[in-house]
């Protein structure tokens, strides 16, 4: 992981934590290179997950240590998630970890479980949002004064504005947990008035990410994401997918690219069970 504020505690006393990535400006290459040897050589591989929006440099880094070790075990698993969706998603990956998946299926796992999380906020503003088209009328709207928007980025875009009158946005047809952060915000929509429409099981909170700010646009949020919580629920969907072996590396995989090496299975290939990726009724308990 490439930011402590983006590891959720475990779940169990089984989950295990996060190893931390840190960005050029916190640690030298040759640390970085140290560090990076110790966890290939404790573990066997590595699954490093990092949000789209970090530095560039943040990002050539972690290539750079990749390079220099010439290892095909380390898996670099880019992610276009708001920040708290990547710590949700971190942890499942924790969570998988731990079960008879092998390397490989853990990391391209990275790319399903994330049509699987609702990540979204709460914004009291969104003239400096870009991440989901804002046409001009809502754009004119926000800077009415106790103005607030629903957005979700993922896995569909969504934006609608807060009020009396206005259902919440789609939510997720199957159980889940949600986990909240809150920012300079003391709405209570989230739980009040999301958390009910989308029937979640169970609201939990945590700090808000220090890069949440820069990616809704404002620090005016409270930042939610819906996910599924129980392992045994992301292991018959991972589960759910045929495997391949990766045509360039070797390297196990489901779904239509490997996560070790990026390289996009044959489209004859790319293809699942019959069963497919689960259906919903299969997919999560009875809601509650």
């Amino acid at each position: 992981m490439t930011s402590a504020d983006l590891v959720l505690p475990p779940t169990d006393q089984q989950t295990p934590t996060a190893a931390l990535l840190q960005a050029p400006d916190a640690q030298a290459l040759e640390m970085a290179i140290g560090d990076m040897h110790v966890l290939l050589e404790q573990h066997g591989y590595v699954v490093a997950v990092y949000p789209s929006g970090i530095s560039p440099a943040h990002e050539r880094r972690l290539f750079s240590v990749r390079s220099v070790l010439e290892s095909d075990r380390i898996a670099l698993v880019k992610v276009d998630l708001p920040p708290l969706g990547v710590a949700v998603l971190v942890r499942q990956l924790r969570q998988l970890s731990i079960c008879d998946f092998s390397p490989g299926v853990v990391a391209s796992a990275a790319r399903l479980l994330t049509h699987y999380i609702h990540a979204g906020a709460l914004l009291h503003s969104v003239t400096k949002f870009d991440r989901v088209p804002v046409d001009l009328r809502t754009h004119a709207k926000s800077w009415v004064p106790g103005s607030q928007f629903a957005v979700v980025a993922g896995p569909e875009p969504q934006l609608v504005r807060v009020g009396p009158k206005a259902d919440p946005p789609a939510g997720p047809e199957f159980a889940t947990h949600l986990m909240t952060a809150k920012g300079q915000s003391q709405s209570e929509w989230v739980k009040e008035t999301l958390a009910p429409a989308w029937q979640v099981q169970a609201i939990h909170e945590f700090a808000l990410p220090s890069e949440s700010p820069a990616w809704w646009g404002t620090g005016k949020l409270v930042e939610f994401a819906a996910y599924l919580p129980d392992i045994s629920v992301l292991y018959q969907l991972v589960s759910s997918v045929r495997r391949e072996n990766c045509h360039w590396c070797g390297m196990e995989l489901i779904g239509d690219r490997c996560g070790f090496c990026s390289s996009p299975l044959p489209a004859a290939e790319n293809r699942m069970h019959s069963a497919g990726v689960l259906s919903h009724e299969a997919l999560a308990p009875p809601l509650s």
